[in-house]
């Protein structure tokens, strides 16, 4: 779920639009990472849900590797708006931070499933 709070937080602070359920309406570059970053965040917690009340060994690993794309994406989403022009990119690194640390324990709970 933090990543989910920071996400919002970092998105809402680096959009040009304010109304973050309208990023996706944006031609802004940075809305659109913005947006993607957002929506990346908010899936991560719904697939684990979803991993964790299916009874289908293949959806579990189809839902983990979702998982590892949305976690990578995230970093990608990161560089983005670096290269977009973010300035305070210890916001940014903030996220990798905990994007690290999620990482982790996702590997731990990523192979009790094998």
């Amino acid at each position: 779920m933090e990543l989910c709070i920071m996400s919002r937080e970092i998105a809402s602070y680096v959009s040009l639009n304010k109304d973050l359920m309208r990023l996706y309406e944006s031609n802004s570059l940075r809305d659109i990472i913005a947006n993607s970053l957002l929506t990346d965040a908010i899936l991560i917690p719904q697939k684990i849900a979803q991993t964790e009340f299916s009874n289908s060994n293949s959806e579990r690993l189809k839902n983990v590797s979702f998982i590892n794309i949305m976690i990578r994406n995230i970093n990608s989403y990161c560089l983005g708006l670096e290269k977009d022009g973010v300035k305070e990119t210890e916001y940014l690194n903030l996220l990798r931070a905990e994007l690290k640390s999620f990482r982790k324990y996702y590997k731990r709970w990523k192979s009790s499933f094998r």
